[in-house]
């Protein structure tokens, strides 16, 4: 006999994942395309068909903590097929943004940093931290003579303000949401039949997270899509060169801190040469993001708010990182110094809100990817 499924559809769900960009999922009539044509989907329970019934019917509880949402890649080689222009990849994006929300903590900053009527509130938090504490310190003006930003924004101020976002914020908030999501992936794939092993063992996992590391770092399951698998080069380029900036952020403080060589550094300098070709390759990777949304392929959707306000950050954060250096090198004290200004607005907007946003899939979906390979459903 059969397994019984007491069904209890959640309308108010299924109205959230519309207003998060799945307001095609009503036109699916489960012709099961999706599941065909796509290169990533395992033969068996394959995605994105149950998922798109789950999300129709309002079925939460079959979605919140589905590894198959998150190993979807959204390349929309499913969207360009489907008859119906339901765009499945759309849904299942919808169902990630609402599953970063519901594993965020504090909760109500998770749900106003997905919400676009929030947008100017959360890039006015910065600013107001800023004005305060350079207002309070006497730096609030633009300094006399040759540029030198420690004498506008200190370093110690930046330092003060960055390192406990990075060292603290960031890993706490991730820690909670990730152990949230670890025991609701077990419990849904020991469910629903998709784990051969139904114990959840950390260090174990841990080997298969190893594996699957250089899956993600060679963005292989992008080169696997078929009409969309130009996606993988702005991926590859936006992701090396947050590790190339992540790599001289921490070389800079070590050379600032423990051996006491203060900047500015040399244009020829090993580290900064890194740190311009990471941004180079952050803003080639991000104009090709925008190309892939803004082009119509069938139906492939141009993607939702959750996208394109981190799309816009990052924009902006390269751009008026590279005016800032170009404005400095010419000595525009009166451009460079506010443009300096405004690129720690947006630093600040992304160390905050990454684990909120369409950033924070990396983490989700790396783990997922790890489940995957460790219940035996994928080989490692």
């Amino acid at each position: 006999m059969a397994n019984s499924y007491w069904v209890e559809p959640d309308l108010k769900f299924v109205k959230q994942l519309v207003g998060l960009g799945g307001e095609t999922l009503k036109k699916c009539y489960q012709c099961a395309t999706c599941s065909v044509v796509c290169p990533i989907s395992p033969d068996e329970k394959p995605f994105p068909r149950k998922e798109m019934i789950a999300a129709q019917w309002g079925l939460k509880d079959k979605l919140i903590g589905n590894m198959d949402v998150w190993l979807c890649h959204y390349c929309n080689d499913c969207a360009t097929y489907c008859p119906r222009g339901a765009r499945p990849g759309d849904v299942l994006n919808a169902v990630r943004a609402y599953s970063i929300r519901e594993y965020a903590w504090p909760s109500w900053l998770g749900r106003i940093v997905i919400d676009s009527r929030f947008w100017l509130l959360l890039l006015a938090i910065p600013v107001a931290i800023y004005l305060v504490l350079l207002g309070t310190t006497g730096h609030l003006n633009i300094p006399e003579g040759h540029i030198h930003f420690d004498k506008f924004f200190p370093t110690l101020f930046v330092d003060l303000i960055f390192v406990p976002l990075h060292m603290l914020w960031v890993p706490l908030v991730f820690g909670i949401g990730i152990s949230r999501f670890m025991k609701d992936m077990h419990k849904n794939a020991v469910a629903d039949g998709r784990a051969k092993r139904t114990d959840l063992n950390i260090p174990d996992f841990l080997k298969y997270l190893v594996c699957t590391l250089p899956v993600i770092l060679g963005q292989f399951k992008f080169r696997q899509c078929i009409t969309n698998k130009d996606r993988d080069i702005a991926h590859l380029l936006v992701m090396y060169s947050f590790i190339g900036l992540f790599t001289v952020t921490g070389l800079f403080f070590v050379a600032l801190y423990i051996l006491q060589v203060p900047g500015p550094y040399s244009q020829v300098n090993p580290v900064k040469i890194l740190a311009n070709l990471s941004a180079i390759a952050l803003f080639v990777g991000i104009l090709l993001m925008i190309s892939n949304r803004r082009k119509e392929k069938g139906n492939m959707s141009k993607g939702s708010y959750f996208d394109w306000s981190l799309i816009i950050l990052i924009l902006g954060l390269v751009i008026t990182g590279g005016l800032t250096e170009l404005t400095r090198l010419a000595d525009w004290r009166y451009i460079c110094y506010p443009m300096y200004f405004v690129h720690l607005v947006l630093v600040f907007s992304i160390s905050t809100y990454i684990p909120y946003c369409k950033l924070a899939h990396l983490v989700y979906r790396t783990l997922a990817m790890a489940y995957s390979r460790y219940s035996g459903r994928e080989p490692c």
